[in-house]
Parts: C-alpha cells; structure tokens; sequence
C-alpha cells in the first residue's frame, strides 16, 4: 500500500466527521454518494437519502450545527492497490457541549468502512457501518422515532 493511499482513506474518515460536525449534511451526501450506509436502521445509498437520514435524525442547533466533535481514533488501513479497493477499522468518540450541557462524550463505537479507487484515481467511501457500543445522553443530539 502507498502512502498516499493511506493519507487519502485517512482524509475521507476525518472529512466525514468534520461534515457531520458543521451540520452539512449535503456535503455528507455528497461524500457518500457512492456508498451504501449502514447505521442502527436500514441500510441507506446514494447522496439524497443520506442528506435526508441525517437531516431526520440529527438535531442541529442555533448556531446550525449538532454541537458535536467526532473524534476518531486506532485507525487501521489496508489497502489493495491492483484492486483499487481498502479498508478501514476506526473507533469513533462523540463529544457535545451545549448552554447548560457540559462537554461530555455521548457515544462511542466503532466505524468499518470500505473504499474504491475510481478510474479517476480518487479514492470514495463503499460503504460505512456504524456499530455504536457505548451510549449516554443524545437527546440533544438525535431525534427518537
């Protein structure tokens, strides 16, 4: 594996939690274009129904953001060159502050995703699955059913 395919895999993990940060959930949708989703629910693709899973499920607040920080951490990157294809493992911590919420961490999990080289040369996200195993309190973060 080249260092630029490991630099670009390790790109695309930190620029989903930075999206997901600035509330912009297009611009998630457009990450995610070409993959497939996979969190607590039914498995989601394409850009507008990833845009529409995390604008129904994410609260975002005054400032236009959830207020979060998603810190991701131990990420492992494999990468097969010929094929064009990598994989990533990663944990994922979430922390949030609000007016009258002190900054604490609210989830915790693990992030298994895949990637393809298009004939671009760019690397894309395949898919993302989410397993949270550590949960506190998001009721100022996700809407419940």
């Amino acid at each position: 594996m080249t260092a630029s395919a490991h630099r670009a895999v390790e790109n695309l993990i930190a620029r989903y939690a930075e999206l997901v940060d600035d509330g912009d959930f297009a611009g998630l949708g457009a990450l995610l274009a070409d993959a497939t989703f996979i969190g607590s629910g039914e498995p989601v693709r394409g850009s507008a129904a990833i845009e529409r899973l995390f604008r129904d499920t994410v609260i975002v607040h005054a400032d236009g953001t959830p207020r979060t920080q998603h810190v991701t951490t131990n990420t492992a990157v494999d990468a097969d060159e010929r094929a064009g294809t990598a994989t990533a493992r990663s944990y994922v911590t979430v922390l949030q502050a609000l007016p009258g919420l002190p900054l604490q961490p609210i989830a915790a999990g693990r992030y298994h995703d895949r990637f393809r080289r298009h004939d671009d040369g760019r690397w894309h996200f395949a898919e993302r699955r989410v397993r949270i195993t550590l949960l506190g309190d998001v009721s100022r973060h996700l809407r419940t059913p």
